[in-house]
Formats: structure tokens, sequence, C-alpha cells
């Protein structure tokens, strides 16, 4: 059976939510963290996930996080997302066929998804949860003036899971690069073949205040209230 290690970066000050951890907000009465996880510990091929918590949560971690499940384990983050993946990366067993790299703010990803990134990992290729663009995009310059409409029907917006042979993940992060914006932009440049898997685009990122009315109204409308 295939071996997949989920790593969680955890441990962002929550500044545009006004300084409120988010993964520790409630939803429905439970975590938005515990949201997060769930859909990856229903999944029997996880076997590891590691959580990457700042570095006073780590010292002292919630104890419904701790008592979750037994595949749980934490470390402490660094300074940036990159930082903390690689940190939640190193932690994990190293006998893994596959590594899941998930927001701890995307309380809604399906179980389907998760499965779905997972089959494609383990068939070699890397998988990206997202959705198609609905909207019309624009490149901007430096001052905000627009300097190209770009075909909408070629893009799509990156959520998480994204998810990669654990090999081939390992090798992205060891190529340095932790300042990109997501983990498939690492795979993509050391020539990772990735996909995009539709998750329905109902995989919002609690980012802002507003999304958590919207998170918790889309939680209850699937029956994951308390």
């Amino acid at each position: 059976m295939t071996r997949v290690g989920v790593a969680v970066p955890a441990a962002g000050s929550g500044r545009r939510m006004g300084g409120v951890r988010k993964p520790f907000l409630e939803l429905a009465g439970r975590p938005v963290l515990e949201h997060a996880l769930r859909p990856f510990l229903a999944d029997e091929r996880v076997v590891a996930v590691v959580v990457a918590l700042s570095t006073a949560d780590s010292d002292d971690p919630p104890a419904w996080l701790t008592a979750l499940d037994p595949r749980v384990g934490i470390v402490e983050g660094g300074q940036s997302r990159g930082a903390s993946v690689a940190r939640a990366i190193d932690a994990l067993p190293h006998d893994l066929d596959v590594i899941a790299v998930h927001d701890a703010a995307r309380p809604l990803v399906s179980p389907e998804t998760v499965a779905a990134c997972i089959d494609v990992a383990a068939a070699g290729d890397g998988a990206v949860a997202g959705c198609p663009a609905v909207d019309t995009m624009k490149t901007v310059d430096a001052e905000g003036w627009i300097d190209a409409t770009p075909a909408r029907a070629r893009l799509w917006h990156a959520h998480t899971p994204q998810v990669f042979p654990a090999d081939a993940l390992r090798r992205a992060y060891a190529s340095g690069h932790e300042d990109a914006t997501d983990d498939a932009a690492l795979a993509e440049a050391i020539g990772v073949r990735v996909r995009m898997i539709d998750d329905g685009g109902v995989n919002p990122k609690v980012t802002r205040p507003h999304d958590v009315v919207v998170a918790e109204a889309l939680l209850r409308a699937r029956g994951d209230g308390a």
C-alpha cells in the first residue's frame, strides 16, 4: 500500500485576521486545523502527519491536537510558509512514497479531493487541488496599470493539497527556493509534471474575517457542524 505523509504549515501570525491564529479559530464547533486534518486522517494510506506550529504553540500545543490521532506530530515552524513546510517534511518518516502539503487554513477540502491527488502522486506525477478561473484575469505593472489579459481557459486557481512523489518533493525543497508561493512551483522547477485536480471551487482559504462566515456556512450546509 502507498505510504503517504502530510506536511501542514500552521505557524502563520494571522496578520490579515487581526492577529488571531487561524488554525485555532472555531468553525461549526471545531478548530479550523481539525477540519483541515480530518480528510487526510480518514485515508488509510496516510501514515504520518506533521503540523508546523509557531514556537509558542509547538512548545505548548493544544490538548485536542495532541489527542486527535497518534499519526499526528508537531514541529516548530519557520519564518515563512516554505520554511515551515521544509521543517515538516524533514520530520516525516523517510520511507514514504508520497508527500502531501496542505494549508492549515483550508478546512473545507473533501476526502475525495485528497484521495484523487494522492492517486496521481502515487502514479509518479504531482497533483494540485484547485479550480478553473471563472473571472477574467489581468496582469498589471508596478503601478497597477493593466498590461495583459491572459486567456482565461488555461488559468486555474491553485489551492491545496499539493501532492507529489516523496523523493521529488524532497529534491524540490533541497533546491533552496523556499520563497516560492506554492509547492508546485518548486516541483515544476526541477521538472516534475503536475496535474490540476478540480476541487469544485469549494476549498477556500480562511484568511480574512469574512472568510470565517463563508467557511462556517459551507461546513454547516454539508453537515460538518458540531
